[in-house]
């Protein structure tokens, strides 16, 4: 055989694998398309959904009618589009999970991909149960704390008044006063979506952190011992985390800080256990050196 030939025999399945990978982006990118399209449809329930805590911490506070606005004729659009790319996404990542798994598949060993396989599905549902979190616990309470400091009363004061004036019902108005200026909340579409967004993907990912240790665990990167013994820097990075995620409320912080570090503490327990499992096969292979672990 020629040295030719061992270069084309080399390099045939590099040129397969790029094929096949070619093929998974494919359909992972017409999936994520399709996924759009239906998130396009019903963005606008979406976005409702999104911003209810808002629209009930206005309605608490005494607005009887709240509302968003938006300033430029392209705003609510792009919005709607924003919505649709963030659950578009959600939407196709079962297909785009498995087209992931279905390239990475064949070069893995049985007992890898038996272990690989679970954490494709734990991670969007820890994903979910963040997102979760976030949108009926969290945000509410940064709604309640950024819109304690607004005064809608005075707007609803002006709505009041347009019983007894000419004034278009549709129109919002506050009253006049003998002197200084009124500040009020006349939120934007964008931007209230945005933090909105924001707590959903920061307590999404944040609840990643038990699949993430527990992974790194099964290949041996981390152990429950050095996880354990990393508790206190543990503790000061959540606290910072806290303090960059969430708003200067420090009820919202405690909340994240509590959830994290429990999540932390459930990682080494699951990291421990994913250890014992490893000493049991070991032991039962013949290749688990009992003094040495004494040792």
């Amino acid at each position: 055989m020629s040295h030719t030939d061992d270069i084309d025999d080399s390099t045939a399945p590099l040129i397969e694998h790029l094929a096949e990978l070619r093929t998974r982006l494919i359909r992972s990118v017409a999936a994520f398309a399709v996924g759009i399209i239906l998130a396009f449809i019903v963005a606008e329930p979406i976005l409702q959904f999104l911003v209810h805590p808002i629209e009930q911490t206005l309605r608490d506070l005494g607005d009887p009618s709240p509302t968003l606005q938006y300033t430029s004729p392209q705003e609510y659009l792009f919005t709607l589009f924003r919505i649709s790319m963030v659950f578009g996404f959600a939407l196709s990542f079962p297909v785009i999970g498995y087209q992931l798994w279905r390239f990475v598949a064949p070069g893995l060993y049985k007992n890898e991909k038996g272990a690989f396989l679970p954490f494709m599905i734990a991670s969007p549902f820890m994903f979910i149960l963040g997102a979760s979190f976030a949108q009926f616990v969290v945000t509410p309470l940064a709604m309640q704390f950024f819109l304690g400091f607004a005064d809608v009363s005075s707007i609803f004061a002006g709505l009041m008044s347009k019983a007894t004036g000419n004034i278009p019902s549709d129109i919002a108005v506050v009253p006049e006063t003998a002197s200084g200026v009124k500040i009020t909340f006349f939120g934007k579409v964008n931007e209230s979506l945005d933090i909105t967004l924001k707590f959903i993907m920061a307590f999404g990912l944040c609840f990643q952190l038990p699949v993430l240790l527990t992974l790194m665990g099964k290949a041996g990167l981390v152990s429950a011992a050095g996880l354990g013994a990393m508790r206190k820097y543990a503790v000061v990075a959540i606290l910072v985390l806290a303090a960059l995620v969430t708003p200067p409320d420090v009820i919202t912080q405690i909340i994240l800080f509590s959830v994290v570090y429990g999540l932390y503490e459930i990682s080494i327990f699951l990291v421990g256990r994913v250890e014992k499992k490893r000493e049991a096969q070991l032991r039962a292979e013949g290749y688990y050196d009992d003094e040495l672990d004494e040792e």
